[in-house]
């Protein structure tokens, strides 16, 4: 699938400027939903970009803890008979993540989640407790790369060129190579993506990786990163109090308000030499 493509859409768009107006063809981001099924049964509507469809159903159920690794998901398929091919898929899971599926259901409201949604599917603050290992510091990066990670993110965008309309998040491993991307309109979907594309080759945690997103940092986005193992979370935007505090117990390196050569350090700053 050419993912570009499927993620924008010319539409019809009326330019005013002053008292004169102008007709012309625009792109515009793709939002549209996805539902996806455990095992059959309905779990959640993401709304997305379409694109990477399976990695962002695997990013998202491994960051709701259905899932932890690639040896639990049996199969990811689309559903069968359904009139829009692409917007339905089953994840038929095995081995003890098929056992656990009943309670991570109770724990959920079955509802359709936005674009802005983080962990909206969940019925309380207590269900959002993890227990997650506090990522060790075992690694640096410079400064002067921190400061860069906005501009790799950004040629990492092709969609938002066109449109103006996405989110992006990238994945640096601490060397400075660039390891993955993806946009979407939802900021949370661009990271499941690509965690779900590294659960699906094998690479979780992600513990040599630095993880740098468009748009401010929340609480969901830092539980993402703590989730894959990721020790830093680089934000163009500010992050929230949660989100600090967060960052803080899971042993992240937040930073936020990355432009040009500066940037605010919220928690762990031994990781930034």
């Amino acid at each position: 699938m050419d993912v570009t493509s499927s993620a924008s859409r010319d539409v019809t768009v009326i330019t005013q400027v002053g008292a004169s107006r102008e007709q012309r063809r625009d792109a515009v981001a793709v939002e549209s939903p996805l539902e996806v099924r455990v095992n059959g049964e309905r779990f959640a509507v993401i709304m997305r970009t379409p694109g990477r469809d399976r990695h962002l159903a695997l990013g998202f159920l491994h960051s709701e803890s259905v899932i932890t690794a690639r040896a639990d998901v049996s199969s990811v398929d689309e559903w069968p008979g359904d009139p829009v091919l692409g917007n339905r898929l089953n994840v038929v899971l095995g081995g003890a993540a098929a056992e656990t599926l009943d309670r991570h259901t109770s724990e959920r409201r079955h509802v359709t989640m936005t674009s802005a949604c983080g962990l909206c599917g969940r019925m309380s603050i207590e269900s959002l407790a993890r227990d997650a290992t506090p990522v060790p510091l075992t690694w640096t990066m410079s400064a002067s790369r921190v400061a860069r990670l906005p501009a790799d993110l950004r040629a990492a965008q092709p969609v938002f060129e066109g449109t103006g309309g996405l989110h992006a998040a990238g994945l640096v491993k601490y060397d400075g190579s660039v390891i993955a991307s993806a946009e979407d309109v939802g900021r949370h979907n661009a990271v499941d993506k690509i965690v779900g594309a590294m659960l699906d080759a094998e690479g979780l945690p992600l513990n040599d990786s630095v993880l740098a997103v468009s748009g401010r940092a929340s609480f969901e986005l830092v539980q993402k990163a703590c989730l894959a193992g990721i020790p830093m979370l680089v934000a163009i935007s500010a992050p929230s109090s949660l989100a600090i505090q967060c960052a803080e117990v899971c042993g992240i390196t937040l930073v936020g308000f990355a432009r040009g050569d500066r940037f605010n350090i919220y928690s762990h700053p031994g990781r930034i030499r």
